[in-house]
């Protein structure tokens, strides 16, 4: 029931994909022609409806060739609107190169620019409302896609609390097989002997594997079973727990080889842009900011003897030392190297807790970014000394030196900074680093300047 139903909301899906660009191109030329009082000509709006017919199945092509009309029930929306915002770039230059190379075709390109910013805006909120309908149909029970799940250890029961804390994304478990009955609330259907038996009864749409590494002689027959009853397998690996959101496969002959660490990043062209965007941007923001930082520069000064700018080693990307730029906020002290700041440091001046409360302190920073040692967005770097320590003790902590350190993070942003978990913090890190996209480094500048310029900190 489950293919029929992503069947049919795949043609409604790209039913209503196509509809909207027709509105999307009467309200371009509207605004082209009438608001910004361009030339009409000879050209009317029935050439470009005509002009949205022909390009109508292209648009669908390329949308389903970037998987927009695969199922997202386990995606999230900034997966989805990245490759819609895609498509439709991709799209808007084939057309610019067409009429580049056959000038016989006079419409405006103004018109054509507002029609896909339009078109992406308008499709952006049908599929988030699609999403939100879908939400609320599978939270009353409805659209739900039926798991048999295979296994009752530590994978399997992570994937079951994961379904329990997630019942908006649709997933019905029809019940498990194990060796025994060990896991609560859901239906025990045997052994895995009676696999091939349980397919044909329970017709699930799914069969999830989860099996520890003492169970692996159970594989090959549990995947021989399903492919035999041609049900889609997915398979939780007993390692789970070391892979990335996003796992690389290299193949070398007929081996594959699971890339635990290779992240977005690793990409020439994503590298690129970030650093073009970090160029920009703290140029723009160094300008911006100049008033600011004169006036921090003056209220240091004055408010106790010492440099106006602290610098501190810290650790970078590759894990090379650098000297991170800040407005000196405390008094001139000898912990400066080894010591960690908190909330009520006796050390800091009234003016550094002035401007450490609304991270004006961080503004130097700006130059740390131009400089190549930062970028605006990632995990924030932390002091040799404290690098030392907390490699030991704290999982997966060195991952964060793979990308370069930022002036914010996910992790700021959702409220671990200063004197916070440091285990709550990598995690956001590695989720950052693993998840990276330019809309997500935008996302968090903007969740900045919401609800992370301010801190916690006292001022008095």
């Amino acid at each position: 029931m489950i293919k029929e139903n992503q069947r049919t909301l795949n043609q409604i899906n790209g039913l209503t994909d196509v509809l909207m660009l027709f509105p999307s191109m009467v309200l371009a030329y509207i605004l082209r022609c009438y608001v910004f009082q361009g030339q009409p000509g000879h050209i009317g709006l029935s050439y470009y409806l005509w002009a949205v017919v022909i390009l109508a199945p292209f648009v669908w092509l390329l949308y389903g060739l970037m998987g927009l009309y695969e199922s997202f029930r386990s995606k999230n929306f900034l997966t989805e609107f990245s490759l819609l915002l895609r498509s439709n770039t991709i799209l808007f230059l084939l057309i610019l190169a067409f009429f580049f190379i056959y000038k016989e075709f006079h419409l405006s390109r103004w018109t054509l620019l507002a029609f896909f910013l339009i078109a992406t805006c308008g499709i952006t909120l049908k599929r988030w409302l699609l999403r939100r309908l879908l939400r609320t149909f599978r939270e009353r029970g409805y659209n739900l896609k039926h798991v048999l799940l295979v296994g009752c250890g530590e994978q399997a029961r992570g994937y079951l609390a994961a379904l329990q804390q997630n019942p908006a994304l649709g997933y019905c478990l029809a019940g498990y097989l194990a060796p025994r009955d060990t896991l609560s609330g859901v239906r025990y259907l045997g052994s895995y002997a009676a696999l091939s038996h349980t397919l044909v009864r329970v017709r699930p749409d799914e069969v999830v594997i989860a099996l520890e590494a003492a169970e692996y002689d159970y594989l090959a027959p549990v995947i021989a079973a399903c492919e035999k009853d041609g049900v889609k397998v997915s398979l939780i690996p007993f390692y789970n727990k070391y892979l990335p959101a996003r796992p690389q496969i290299d193949e070398i002959g007929s081996v594959s080889l699971v890339n635990l660490r290779r992240i977005p990043l690793d990409n020439i062209g994503n590298a690129f842009v970030k650093r073009v965007v970090d160029i920009v941007g703290s140029l723009c923001l160094i300008v911006l900011s100049a008033p600011l930082m004169l006036f921090a520069a003056i209220g240091v000064k004055l408010s106790s003897p010492g440099p106006i700018l602290f610098k501190q080693e810290r650790v970078g990307l590759h894990k090379q030392p650098f000297y991170m730029y800040k407005f000196r906020s405390m008094r001139v002290n000898d912990t400066q190297s080894t010591g960690w700041s908190t909330n009520a440091d006796p050390r800091k001046t009234k003016f550094g807790a002035f401007i450490r409360k609304f991270s004006i302190d961080e503004l130097p920073q700006f130059f740390n970014v131009l400089r190549g040692e930062m970028s605006l967005v990632g995990p924030r770097p932390e002091l040799p000394f404290f690098v030392e320590q907390f490699k030991e003790s704290v999982p997966l902590y060195m991952v964060k030196h793979q990308v370069r350190p930022g002036i914010t993070g996910w992790a700021q942003v959702n409220g671990f900074r200063g004197d916070t978990s440091i285990k709550g913090r990598i995690e956001h890190d590695i989720y950052y680093i693993e998840n990276w996209s330019l809309l997500f480094d935008i996302k968090i500048l903007f969740l900045t300047l919401s609800r992370g310029l301010i801190n916690s900190e006292k001022l008095g």
